[in-house]
C-alpha cells in the first residue's frame, strides 16, 4: 500500500482526478464537544453572551466545508452541493455532538470537507463559550460514512448510518 500524495521521489503531489469521471460523492464527520452543564443550558436557552451559538457554529462549519482546499494543501477546490450540520445535545452526558453532511458531484471525495467542518463547527462552540466555560474538550472527530467513488462505501465500526 501507498499513499497517493506522494510521486516516485517522495515528493508531494496533488492527484491527478483529471481523467476520473464525477460522480455522487457524500461524507458523514462527527465530533464530541464537551461542556459544563450550565453552558448546556445558556446554550439551551440562547443566554449565551455571544448570541446564538449552534447558529453561529453551523454557519462557521458551512464556510469552513467551502474553504476546506484554501486550509488542506493537497485538496482540491469542490463544487459542494449541500452541507448540512446537525447538533444533538445531551444533558446526561453534558456534549453536544456535531454531525456534518457533506454531498457533491465530483471527480474525488468529500471526506476533507466533512472533516474540516465538522472540526471548524466544534471549534466555533468552543470560542463562543470559553469566557464561561474554560474547560471545553473536544473529542471523537472522525469520518463515519462516506460514499461514491471507486472505493465504494465506508461506514465506521459501531456507527448509526448505514
Amino acid at each position: 500500500m501507498s499513499f497517493s500524495h506522494f510521486d516516485s521521489k517522495g515528493q508531494a503531489i496533488m492527484v491527478d482526478v483529471s481523467t476520473k469521471q464525477p460522480t455522487l460523492r457524500t461524507a458523514i464527520a462527527e465530533a464530541r464537544v464537551r461542556l459544563q452543564p450550565t453552558t448546556i443550558k445558556l446554550i439551551q436557552t440562547g443566554k449565551a453572551a455571544k448570541g446564538d451559538v449552534l447558529g453561529v457554529a453551523r454557519l462557521a462549519g458551512i464556510s469552513a466545508a467551502k474553504k476546506t482546499s484554501d486550509l488542506i494543501p493537497l485538496a482540491h477546490p469542490l463544487s459542494l452541493h449541500a452541507v448540512s450540520i446537525e447538533f444533538k445535545i445531551s444533558e446526561q452526558t453534558a456534549t453536544i455532538n456535531v454531525s456534518v453532511k457533506v454531498t457533491a458531484v465530483e471527480r474525488t471525495g468529500v471526506e476533507m470537507e466533512a472533516m474540516v467542518a465538522v472540526s471548524v463547527a466544534a471549534l466555533t462552540i468552543y470560542d463562543m463559550c470559553k469566557g464561561v466555560d474554560r474547560g471545553i474538550a473536544i473529542s471523537d472527530i472522525s469520518l463515519v460514512y462516506k460514499e461514491g467513488g471507486k472505493s465504494g462505501k465506508y461506514v465506521k465500526e459501531g456507527s448509526s448510518e448505514k
